[in-house]
């Protein structure tokens, strides 16, 4: 491996500041001693972050990681986990973190499938997976990232064992950088091999237009709450990493550690899911609490009822930004600024937003045709930040990547102004009578019952219309709301063919380790037997 001293700044090569190993060295010298994490008690400052990820490259070269090959990651996030994901891109590895709530076949298919060389482990995590990878070819180094296993060796010992020589490997915008495995709620997982670009390439549009977006700065405080093996969770800390802000880091989300953090360190931005705002929302903390610090708070992932968001708004204070993006675009592609959430007539808030500069997002009807505005079809997205493709996986790639367009099976449309307003996924859409009906615009309706938890919206067949709309709901506890008012409330709102005929009572919805509802297991009860799922 070519070596350079570490204390030596100089340019990877390739697309500049599209490049994490590069980003990483140019905050080493114009941060210097400025804190780039806290976890805990630990404080690791933008020089030391350089150091350290020096270190983790020679170490993985040592282990037999030339540039290409796959480090995996199953643990909490911590100061070490961003000191192994730096490492990895210096190496010209590529990291992939796993997610710790995933059983262990399906952590033994992510490790097979990625072939990777090297896992990194916490010791809590590692019962569930010894017998799962003992047999695994190819997986060369288990190293323990947090606690000790008898026998494996050390994080702390096996990075310090290794020099704090920059390898200092030429390297482009376009080389990959992070795997991440798609859950999905059907089928096996899929590998999303995202480029250095894919972190680092909106952000750049948007310095280069002027749009400073919510207006990071090097004095910037940020949550990390959201895990980093999740698209937002690694971008979000990667867009901080990129302005030099100091990240504070919680091993896993905690609503309560939420608050805490939040005032003991005066973080100035938060990004989180619409679940995660609920649960804060919910600690009897949160209405005391000191938010006065909060600057921005940037939430996506999944619809937010109305109801919500104001209370969040009213509660923390703050600006506010809704993105909308997959794993497969890099996560955000589209925004929801501040000043529109602040539309008297409230229509601005049922939009994701428009798209950032340099991305283009297009409606298309089945034959591949644009669509004009207001009409609803799938929502492709075409953005520097589009992922390289699927792991091993060219036929999904080809139907989801195309001509440089992401076919994101979501539906939707624009409206005159190019606003984007997402209805739904394509394959949940309910076909009533001839009509289609999205299930997202029904669920949004239904949450903003007061005595509503969560409800999940599916089809099931109907012999005289085809499909019937049933809602599946978890009520508040102690509340006793029966169908009739639920539905009596969801008529004032819609159109009556998109009312739930039929309403279920269900104590927690079903869902995926990363959080999305499981649509497929609610509709198999009622589409048993049937050759298809439509009819």
């Amino acid at each position: 491996m070519h070596t350079q001293s570490q204390s030596t700044p100089r340019s990877a090569g390739g697309g500049g500041g599209q490049i994490l190993a590069e980003t990483l060295r140019r905050q080493a010298h114009a941060c210097r001693d400025r804190t780039a994490f806290v976890f805990g008690e630990r404080r690791t400052s933008y020089s030391s972050l350089d150091e350290l990820t020096n270190r983790v490259a020679q170490a993985l070269a040592a282990a037999g990681c030339e540039p290409g090959a796959r480090a995996a990651v199953l643990a909490g996030d911590s100061d070490h986990v961003y000191e192994v994901i730096g490492g990895c891109a210096k190496a010209g590895v590529v990291s992939l973190g796993i997610n710790w709530r995933l059983a262990p076949p399906e952590i033994r298919f992510i490790l097979e499938d990625s072939g990777a060389r090297v896992l990194f482990v916490d010791a809590e995590f590692y019962s569930k997976v010894a017998a799962a990878i003992g047999d695994l070819e190819g997986l060369a180094t288990v190293v323990v990232l947090e606690g000790a296993v008898e026998g494996l060796t050390a994080y702390a010992a096996w990075r310090d064992a290794a020099p704090a020589i920059d390898p200092c490997l030429t390297q482009s915008a376009d080389d990959p950088v992070v795997q991440m495995y798609t859950s999905g709620t059907t089928g096996l997982p899929k590998g999303v091999v995202l480029a250095n670009r894919s972190f680092f390439a909106v952000v750049d549009a948007m310095a280069a237009a002027g749009d400073g977006w919510i207006g990071w700065r090097g004095d910037d405080v940020s949550l990390l709450n959201i895990p980093s093996f999740h698209i937002g969770g690694l971008w979000w800390a990667m867009t901080g990493l990129n302005a030099g802000a100091t990240g504070v880091i919680l091993r896993a989300f905690n609503p309560g550690q939420v608050i805490d953090q939040v005032q003991r360190h005066r973080v100035t931005k938060v990004c989180m899911v619409p679940a995660m705002m609920q649960m804060v929302l919910a600690e009897p903390a949160a209405a005391s609490a000191d938010w006065s610090s909060l600057e921005a708070i940037v939430y996506g992932g999944s619809p937010i009822p109305r109801t919500l968001l104001e209370r969040a708004m009213d509660t923390f204070g703050c600006e506010f930004a809704q993105i909308y993006g997959l794993t497969e675009t890099g996560n955000t592609a589209v925004c929801l600024r501040h000043a529109d959430h602040l539309d008297p007539s409230g229509e601005r808030l049922k939009a994701a937003g428009r798209p950032y500069p340099g991305v283009r997002v297009e409606i298309i009807d089945r034959e591949g045709r644009a669509l004009p505005p207001r009409e609803v079809g799938e929502i492709r997205v075409h953005s520097p930040a589009n992922m390289l493709g699927y792991w091993n996986r060219p036929e999904a790639t080809e139907a989801t990547l195309r001509d440089g367009w992401v076919y994101t099976g979501d539906a939707g449309y624009l409206d005159e102004q190019g606003f984007v307003f997402v209805h739904d996924r394509v394959k949940d859409m309910i076909i009533y009578a001839g009509e289609n009906v999205y299930p997202a615009e029904i669920e949004s309706v239904l949450c903003a019952h007061p005595d509503v938890v969560e409800a999940a919206v599916i089809g099931v067949p109907d012999e005289r219309w085809g499909e019937a709309v049933k809602a599946i709901v978890v009520r508040r506890e102690g509340s006793d709301l029966r169908a009739r008012a639920l539905l009596a409330h969801a008529r004032a709102s819609l159109a009556d063919f998109k009312v739930p005929k039929t309403v279920d009572w269900i104590d927690a919805l079903p869902r995926t380790p990363s959080g999305k509802i499981k649509k497929a297991q609610l509709r198999t009860p009622y589409w048993e037997g049937r050759e298809r799922q439509v009819n």
